[in-house]
């Protein structure tokens, strides 16, 4: 996952990034389709947060098999125990996260009796009968996992730029 200097290599960079642009879109999205009219603006919001977590959801599989098998290199050794850990539990639950909430909308979107057409190329398929209660229960669950995640990403990029703009101590270089 990274290179002797200690820099992420290529292809996590570009996976990281690309995981930003989309969720950096996807957010936005899923909270103003919810709080608008219905009409043409929302099943488009609804279309492209749907599509959206479908990438995710793939990439972030990618991801991980990457991770796996490609260890990144270690924080710098003056980095409190305590920030180590937060590191560790806020990615691993950003990781979890782009796994386990684009599943349960898919689930809800299911329940609800809507077809989830990614970006107009395929369409995902059902994967329970549709049961508004059900639906309704899951868009709860994953719109507090939604805003859960937010707070996380907030953290992490405050971190990043804590690093990068405080300590200036090369770990958001790694990334860049």
């Amino acid at each position: 996952m990274s290179d002797s200097s200690g820099r992420y290599s290529l292809f996590a960079r570009s996976i990281h990034w690309l995981t930003a642009l989309l969720v950096l879109t996807m957010v936005p999205a899923g909270l103003i389709m919810i709080r608008i009219g219905s009409g043409p603006l929302q099943n488009q919001l609804f279309d492209f947060h749907r599509s959206v977590g479908v990438v995710l959801m793939v990439l972030t599989v990618i991801r991980l098999l990457y991770r796996l098998a490609h260890k990144p290199a270690p924080l710098p050794d003056d980095i409190p125990a305590w920030q180590r850990f937060a590191s560790g539990v806020t990615h691993w639950f950003l990781y979890g996260f782009l796994i386990i909430n684009p599943f349960i909308g898919w689930v809800a979107t299911s329940a609800y009796g809507a077809a989830i057409s990614v970006f107009g190329m395929f369409t995902m398929p059902s994967l329970v009968a549709k049961d508004r209660e059900l639906a309704a229960q899951l868009f709860s669950v994953h719109e507090v996992l939604g805003l859960l995640f937010t707070a996380a990403v907030l953290m992490h990029i405050g971190a990043a730029l804590y690093h990068g703009i405080v300590r200036r101590d090369g770990v958001l270089s790694r990334m860049l």
